[in-house]
């Protein structure tokens, strides 16, 4: 398949930005590109945002006092001990 060149302005900032989102998602800018053009014809408009998902401090946080233990509340054996403890 033939390949052709796209020449587009983008800010310097966004540019950076862009390139190291692509470089930690383990592809380059063209492939993200290329990605994107694709699914955009098959869709016939945009049709996903791909993102990195990084959990704020909090979550960060409760995901490692669950980790250690901490904070969990108690292991019901039925539903019945369940609303026992919530009717105390």
């Amino acid at each position: 398949m033939s390949q052709t060149n796209i020449n587009i302005r983008i800010d310097d900032k966004l540019k950076q930005q862009f390139d190291a989102l692509c470089e930690e998602l383990g592809f380059t800018m063209s492939t993200a590109i290329n990605i994107f053009a694709k699914a955009m014809i098959r869709h016939n408009g945009i049709p996903f945002e791909i993102s990195l998902n990084s959990p704020n401090s909090k979550t960060l946080k409760a995901i490692n006092d669950v980790n250690k233990g901490i904070g969990l509340s108690k292991i019901y054996d039925n539903a019945d001990e369940l609303f026992e403890d919530l009717d105390a």
